[in-house]
């Protein structure tokens, strides 16, 4: 994602909302997911947009944090526990609160990683939750 600048400097990306964290993290996690299916299949549009629902959906992602929540540091579950714990006034049309307040935690990690430039963190991360999702899929 090097060709995507980003010019907030660590110590201000820090302090940015735990909603704009996930508001990121939610555009580079369904980027990460529609580049992944690209490259694995020879599927029409449609098809990619189903698949890639799989993913991304609230259930999938908080599904995704429970699985990976061993695999994280202290401070990355810092960040997990301020993004689940965030007032969020949107309501959810597809998921229950647990579900839709975890799945923010989950996009605000992505996002806090990236605004971070923690790249190799979130490439492990994100190549985590697509194990997780196809696991799921294969049980």
């Amino acid at each position: 994602m090097n060709f995507i600048e980003r010019k907030k400097e660590k110590e201000d990306a820090k302090m940015l909302s735990p909603l704009v964290w996930a508001y990121i993290g939610d555009g580079i996690y369904e980027m990460f997911v529609r580049m992944n299916l690209v490259n694995h299949s020879n599927a029409k549009p449609n098809k990619l947009h189903k698949q890639a629902i799989e993913f991304v959906s609230a259930k999938a992602q908080a599904d995704i944090l429970k699985k990976i929540e061993n695999q994280l540091s202290e401070k990355e579950l810092e960040i997990v526990k301020r993004g689940r714990n965030v007032q969020n006034h949107h309501v959810a049309k597809n998921a229950n609160v647990a579900d839709y307040a975890m799945s923010t935690a989950f996009e605000a990690l992505i996002g806090y990683l990236y605004l971070m430039k923690e790249d190799e963190r979130l490439k492990e991360i994100l190549n985590l939750s697509i194990k997780v999702i196809k696991d799921n899929s294969n049980t």
